[in-house]
């Protein structure tokens, strides 16, 4: 990989991986419609460290009140009731589907599931689905000339169920073309929370899986797999792009629809089917370094 290449990954991943859109399927596309080598998943999981770091530096107030309070929770029983020692809780919880399904899904994660037309199947199925989940948000928010306007659930209604629910949705971002945040939202929203609400677990809930997985995924530069410069260049790349696109993102929800979100995902997805169709493009464009 050129450190062109790794920069222009750096750059893709920093822009999407908070937006709902999948940043994983982006590089796997970056790489296609350039020509280049399929980055492989063991790059985006490294490159995501960076993205996280930039939600620990944005969240970081939440996060030291979580982690002070949950820390005090396991010796202290009245903490236990406190929320953010609660929120601590959820997060592990939150996190166990996507670690049973990371290490279970390894191979096909890095094999069949990068295929360009399982991304495009993706990229439109869970973009009907976003725009459903947001439509069904507006409707309550609004309300109608024959409906009242509904309140939405927030964190402090947040519970064991939910936040399983929540794990589940965001390992369907397994699969390229998912999005995390795209899917974990679209759950939070089906299920009654406000758009911040469902923004704001997604994006705690993804640190520990993220992290994790980056972590395990280092193992590639070691073996050689991937190279360190080149991945630790689109690494900080990522980083100073996720946290500009994070700050922006959290403002746009609170008065924004998912809408032009959906419409992207949507196109994206059967200008691939066209061109894979009319074989412009293979479904298996590059070989996976990774």
């Amino acid at each position: 990989m050129s450190w062109f290449e790794s920069f222009i990954l750096g750059l893709v991943q920093g822009l999407t991986e908070f937006l709902p859109i999948s940043s994983s399927g982006h590089l796997r596309l970056t790489a296609a419609f350039a020509g280049w080598e399929d980055p492989g998943a063991a790059f985006t999981a490294i490159t995501q460290i960076g993205t996280e770091a930039a939600v620990l530096i944005y969240f970081r107030k939440d996060i030291a009140r979580i982690v002070s309070a949950w820390c005090r929770s396991l010796t202290n029983k009245a903490m236990r009731a406190d929320h953010d020692a609660q929120m601590g809780w959820l997060v592990i919880v939150g996190s166990i589907p996507i670690g049973v399904l990371g290490v279970t899904l390894n191979d096909q994660i890095e094999g069949p599931f990068r295929d360009l037309r399982l991304i495009a199947t993706t990229l439109i199925v869970m973009g009907v689905v976003l725009g459903i989940a947001d439509r069904l948000a507006a409707r309550d928010e609004v309300g109608g000339k024959h409906r009242a306007i509904r309140d939405r659930k927030t964190l402090q209604d947040l519970g064991v169920k939910d936040g399983l629910i929540f794990g589940v949705c965001q390992a369907m971002a397994l699969i390229p073309g998912v999005s995390r945040s795209g899917a974990t939202i679209s759950g939070g929203l089906l299920m009654g929370y406000t758009r911040e609400a469902a923004a704001r677990y997604s994006f705690l809930l993804a640190i520990p899986a993220v992290l994790a997985s980056g972590a395990y995924e280092l193992k590639s530069v070691s073996e050689g797999h991937v190279s360190w410069g080149p991945t630790v260049f689109a690494t900080i790349i990522a980083f100073g792009v996720g946290y500009a696109v994070i700050a922006w993102f959290m403002k746009f929800i609170t008065t924004k629809s998912f809408m032009p979100f959906v419409i992207y995902r949507i196109l994206l997805g059967i200008l691939i089917f066209v061109l894979v169709g009319t074989d412009t493009l293979s479904p298996h464009a590059g070989e996976s370094a990774g």
